[in-house]
């Protein structure tokens, strides 16, 4: 991955990052697959149902809005709403 994408990569998501550690949660990137942007989400986030719509709303915005080399943003680990064990988690 190039620096500069990096840079421009980490600075969205630096904007995003407050959020997602106000509730116990993060967010690494794990590479680029040509157009897209590949990440784990950490923390509380990582088994949280809300995962996905946290991704898709705030994640992917704030990336595909600063960065428009990258089309499309995928999680390696998102949880749904109706998964039992993220349930429980938070339990």
């Amino acid at each position: 991955m190039d620096q500069e994408l990096k840079t421009k990569i980490e600075s969205a998501l630096d904007g995003i990052r407050p959020y997602l550690e106000a509730d116990g949660g993060n967010v690494k990137v794990l590479g680029i697959d040509r157009e897209t942007l590949v990440l784990e989400l950490t923390g509380a986030c990582s088994s949280c149902p809300m995962s996905a719509m946290t991704l898709k709303a705030g994640v992917e915005e704030a990336i595909i809005r600063a960065v428009p080399e990258i089309k499309y943003v995928k999680a390696i680990n998102v949880s749904t709403p109706d998964d039992l064990d993220a349930l429980l988690a938070m339990g």
